[in-house]
């Protein structure tokens, strides 16, 4: 058998989106079922080693991310949005969460699959994430009724600069777990340590960095070499995962956790965020909407650690290890905190595209 015999190409483009990169495929140019889906994703990527030296990933959560596009049959969407998390070294996947920053980049990936045409200079893609039924419209650059990735654009944790793509997301309450609190109060203790559960675009626990003896600024780096730190987290993040009514999370990067302290660098407040087992170095779009949406809400574990405003919308600033992230925040207080729509702006840019190879006794292809 021949080289190219003994492999399956699949047609892909590589991307860059917010501060995750990742392959972005047609939904119909990969398995259906998804046990076989799984077992391809894990060869694409070379989950199993550190470096992922046996595929196209980074080593690094952030970059091994999958992106699964199609036309849309609902109503309102043009593009559904299918997402894979694909662990570095565990050979996992994981099809239950979204991301928002890999997301950025579906618009863009749309109109270069064709599965967009642009309309004027700017064009808007709805998005439905099937992951989590979320949905998000997506505003691009296309002048000329072409992609623009150049632009001025700056966000933490990409170097240089990018044409904005703006995102407003809708319908991310309780997105995951169908409760805005999923375990019905505003705070727990679990291990002796306060923690606000919520579900807003991502399921998440919160806590107060300094519960852990943490300051909260500490870099990425830092709390990735705190094996004690992390398996303290991850005792609270597995309990917590089971009064969310989310089962046995061992194996899930879904429930996210989250550490706040009081803002220095001139923000809202300071965050650091858990993929779950490692520090993200920036972070996540779906982790900034709830973390936004912990810091308004009254009675959780954000109360005397910020000012919180008052006034709908309001621009929540979200420090992280690698800077600041925007949160446009539209809520209603009047009964309680509701969330009506969160807005973040990214970048993306197109870095390859071609054919990526599984060998054959992985997959042979679509028959």
């Amino acid at each position: 058998m021949s080289r190219r015999e003994s492999q399956t190409g699949i047609p892909y483009i590589f991307m860059r989106g917010g501060t995750s990169r990742g392959p972005y495929f047609k939904r119909d140019d990969l398995p259906e079922d998804r046990e076989t889906l799984a077992e391809v994703l894990l060869a694409i990527l070379g989950s199993g080693h550190s470096l992922n030296i046996d595929g196209i990933g980074g080593g690094a959560a952030v970059t091994t991310k999958v992106a699964m596009l199609s036309r849309s049959n609902d109503d309102w969407a043009d593009i559904d949005y299918f997402f894979a998390q694909v662990s570095v070294e565990d050979r996992l996947v994981d099809f239950k969460p979204t991301c928002g920053n890999i997301l950025a980049g579906v618009g863009p990936a749309a109109v270069e699959m064709g599965l967009i045409v642009p309309q004027g200079d700017e064009t808007e893609v709805r998005i439905r994430a099937v992951n989590t039924d979320a949905r998000v419209l997506a505003k691009l650059h296309t002048p000329g009724g072409a992609m623009k990735y150049q632009g001025d654009v700056e966000i933490a944790g990409v170097p240089g600069s990018a044409a904005p793509i703006a995102l407003n997301f809708m319908g991310v309450v309780g997105s995951s777990t169908g409760a805005f609190l999923p375990t019905g109060n505003l705070r727990d203790v679990i291990d002796g340590v306060e923690v606000t559960c919520m579900d807003v675009a991502m399921p998440m626990v919160i806590a107060r960095a300094a519960d852990f003896g943490l300051t909260g600024y500490e870099s990425a780096a830092a709390l990735d070499a705190n094996a004690t730190h992390l398996a303290r987290m991850e005792a609270i993040r597995l309990k917590a995962g089971e009064k969310m009514g989310m089962g046995d999370v061992s194996k899930s990067v879904t429930p996210k956790f989250g550490l706040f302290a009081p803002a220095r660098e001139g923000g809202t407040i300071a965050t650091r965020y858990f993929m779950p087992w490692k520090t993200h170095p920036s972070m996540a779009v779906t982790g900034s909407q709830c973390m936004a949406s912990c810091a308004l809400t009254p009675g959780g574990v954000a109360d005397g650690l910020l000012a919180r405003p008052t006034e709908s919308p309001a621009t929540i600033v979200l420090e992280h290890p690698s800077g600041m992230i925007d949160v446009l925040v539209d809520f209603d207080t009047s009964d309680g905190f509701t969330l009506n729509s969160a807005g973040l702006v990214r970048t993306a840019r197109k870095l390859a595209d071609g054919r990526v190879y599984v060998p054959s006794d992985v997959w042979e292809g679509v028959q």
